[in-house]
């Protein structure tokens, strides 16, 4: 089947298209005929064999997909050949199937299309899993979430909103922090500007309730000056860098909590359990539209290096679409 294949190495290393095996159906999985995949940064670090998949993964890029059945497993119930679905996948999105657990597997909404479908479960399950889940996130709270104009960003945008709490972004340019607050941010944040922390402070009263953290090291400090007592930092990326010094002080006197996470390496009934909870919570959302994915824009499959390059110099607001059929 047509799946893009990476040549090279490194920073070097480029996307084009080829052919690989079809994927195998286990007894528990679905195998979808995909009709949209998205980039993630985690695919740009895979390309470069930064980021490998887990064990047993397939080698192909892409972590979620939108698509429609093509086969269940003899152990799936609820899932039949033709319904229109959407999944979280360990890898294998860009290519023209994709076989996953059941568990990582969701309806697609009538409102949603596929290319809206395509650049959801990577996003929101990794939102709801870190701010809701882990740091407990509840109505009235205030978080922190940094590249306000990402996938992540603006997914986080729409599930606090939906949950009824409150909202700072950090962005690095005028057109992204004017979006951001028109979808919804309560507060916009130039990162480019010097110390964020005064700021957020000032805005949530007593200091957020969660960080969600994709830079790591250099903005440590900041974030145990953000956070309120009994507050929680979850860190699911260290774009910034991983080593800092810590003021086990502030930990003590404040009760913080400071959580890694990641969402990929999860065992299969882990993912099956956040699916479950996501939709328990924000199912009703999903299917009346008021959770939309924010796409930037939607290219052919055959252009994977181009949506790389545009995620790699932030170009985007939102998601980075692949059509993977006409």
């Amino acid at each position: 089947m047509r799946a893009i294949t990476v040549e090279g190495s490194g920073r070097d290393a480029k996307l084009v298209i080829g052919d690989v095996p079809e994927p195998e159906l286990g007894a528990h999985q679905i195998r979808i005929e995909i009709m949209a995949t998205a980039v993630n940064h985690a695919d740009l670090l895979q390309r470069r064999g930064l980021y490998p998949p887990p064990p047993g993964a397939s080698p192909v890029l892409g972590l979620e997909c939108a698509g429609i059945v093509e086969s269940c497993g003899p152990e799936v119930r609820g899932f039949a050949p033709g319904d229109r679905v959407m999944a979280l996948l360990p890898g294998g999105g860009y290519a023209e199937r994709a076989s996953v657990d059941a568990g990582s597997v969701m309806r697609v909404p009538d409102v949603l299309s596929f290319e809206e479908a395509a650049g959801l479960p990577e996003v929101y399950l990794t939102v709801f899993l870190n701010l809701f889940q882990i740091a407990g996130l509840r109505a009235g709270d205030w978080t922190l979430v940094h590249g306000g104009g990402s996938g992540i960003g603006t997914a986080a945008i729409a599930l606090v909103r939906e949950a009824d709490a409150r909202i700072i972004v950090t962005c690095g340019s005028a057109a992204k922090l004017e979006r951001t607050r028109a979808i919804g941010a309560d507060l916009a944040l130039d990162y480019n500007a010097g110390e964020f922390a005064p700021a957020v402070r000032e805005a949530s009263g007593v200091g957020v309730a969660a960080v969600l953290d994709s830079i790591g090291a250099p903005y440590l400090a900041q974030h145990l000056e953000c956070l309120r007592t009994g507050g929680c930092l979850v860190l699911i990326g260290l774009r910034g860098g991983a080593r800092a010094e810590l003021n086990m002080g502030a930990l003590l006197s404040k009760r913080l909590r400071i959580v890694g996470s990641t969402l990929r390496g999860l065992p299969v009934a882990e993912k099956a359990s956040i699916v479950r909870g996501f939709l328990t919570q924000f199912g009703d959302a999903l299917e009346a539209g008021r959770l939309r994915p924010q796409i930037d824009r939607v290219l052919p499959l055959e252009a994977a290096q181009r949506a790389h390059e545009v995620v790699e110099a932030s170009e985007h607001f939102g998601k980075v679409i692949l059509r993977t059929r006409a």
